[in-house]
């Protein structure tokens, strides 16, 4: 049905696009350092965050207050202790820019990756085998080059509710969000050290919401506060006790 409708409805949907691009207000990534440490005394954890614009803090006026540092600090508090973090994100990366980029970096060891992706797939309307196929790509990659031991994939946003689309584009990439997120919830299963947390308010109505950014696409800094929260509360209880000790290593190379 919903193929149907996005054949019957692609005039309409591309001309809303290309408006939506031309008019859309555009923010700055979060200003700050992309690496860090967050808390003081033994490190407990190493966390390599990895994604699009929301994970580069689109929307925040720093990192401090963007997902990494939320994220970061609310670890160190859960853990009792320090916690190493480094960001890997650009804005409008797909997944397969951002294993491009991962490939590329230097990047520190890390025991848990997150990543933030998918909403660039689905306007760019990447099949979901593929999606699901770059993110297995990006995982191996991080296990090979940064070490990384659990990884965690944060779910598509819930674009149906994003103020600054307007319809039917809402609605039909809402769909394929949602889609994309089932996908991921089966896909996931498979993987014994591979998990997934849908973001804020999935289920809720963010139009006009003073929680998003002033572009009505982006999360705000309330947003990546509690996205933040819950995914230092999934990370903590259940990925922490499945670590080892952490070690100081040195930098990883190519």
């Amino acid at each position: 049905m919903l193929t149907a409708a996005k054949v019957l409805l692609s005039p309409l949907l591309l001309w809303q696009g290309a408006r939506v691009r031309r008019l859309a207000l555009r923010l700055p990534e979060a200003e700050g350092s992309r690496e860090g440490v967050a808390g003081t005394g033994r490190v407990r954890m190493r966390v390599l965050i990895v994604g699009d614009s929301s994970a580069a803090g689109v929307g925040a006026p720093t990192q401090g207050q963007a997902l990494a540092g939320r994220l970061s600090e609310a670890l160190s508090q859960r853990l009792g202790g320090a916690v190493v973090w480094q960001l890997v994100a650009h804005t409008g990366d797909t997944t397969r820019d951002a294993l491009i980029a991962l490939e590329t970096a230097t990047l520190h060891p890390a025991d848990v990756m997150v990543t933030a992706l998918g909403v660039n797939d689905v306007i760019s309307q990447v099949p979901v085998r593929r999606w699901l196929a770059q993110l297995d790509e990006l995982d191996g990659v991080a296990i090979r080059r940064a070490g990384v031991r659990q990884v965690v994939h944060s779910g598509v946003p819930p674009i149906h509710s994003f103020p600054l689309l307007p319809n039917p584009l809402r609605w039909v990439l809402g769909n394929d969000a949602r889609r994309y997120n089932r996908a991921l919830a089966d896909w996931i299963k498979r993987w014994p050290d591979r998990w997934w947390l849908p973001v804020p308010f999935e289920n809720e109505r963010m139009s006009d919401s003073i929680l998003m950014a002033d572009d009505g696409f982006h999360p705000g800094p309330a947003v990546y506060a509690l996205w933040a929260e819950q995914l230092a509360g999934m990370i903590a209880t259940e990925l922490a006790p499945r670590l080892p000790a952490t070690t100081p290593t040195r930098r990883q190379t190519p």
